[in-house]
């Protein structure tokens, strides 16, 4: 009896950790970072992520993630991208994917929550927000360019 409640406890303080892991780290090549509560931590292949995730490329740097509905999205060099929202059920494939590209450039291919239901992905940038209704985008965000001084 007592080692059924020892293991009861075990999964119950196991399933957070578990529940909060929406993907993983497919490929990262170059410099490649996840900013997590507020740290930077070099990307690594097998490397889970979790949504409020953060990544961060550098000029010779490009990541690939897979996540829990088969969705890919890869980001190119001096690419900041933030998953913003996520969520998905296996079972009715219901779910919610939105995520930020603040600079940088971005390849996506829907799984199968956008199947199930095609507004559920959006891709935000500083001057649109795209709800990916197809199977594939690609999107590209230049920094702005600075104004002339004032003389």
């Amino acid at each position: 009896m007592r080692r059924s409640w020892i293991i009861v406890l075990a999964l119950a303080f196991a399933a957070p950790a578990v529940a909060s892991e929406i993907g993983q780290v497919k490929v990262a090549k170059g410099a490649v970072q996840v900013e997590r509560d507020g740290k930077r931590v070099a990307a690594t292949v097998g490397m889970p992520v979790r949504t409020s995730d953060v990544l961060v490329t550098g000029a010779d740097g490009s990541a690939g993630v897979t996540f829990s509905d088969n969705s890919l999205v890869s980001v190119g060099p001096n690419s900041v991208f933030s998953i913003d929202k996520y969520r998905f059920d296996s079972t009715t494939h219901a779910g919610e994917f939105e995520g930020s590209l603040r600079k940088g450039k971005l390849a996506a291919v829907s799984g199968k929550m956008v199947k199930q239901s095609p507004e559920s992905m959006k891709i935000r940038t500083p001057s649109s927000v795209m709800a990916v209704r197809g199977t594939e985008l690609v999107v590209q965000v230049d920094e702005p360019a600075t104004a002339p001084a004032k003389r």
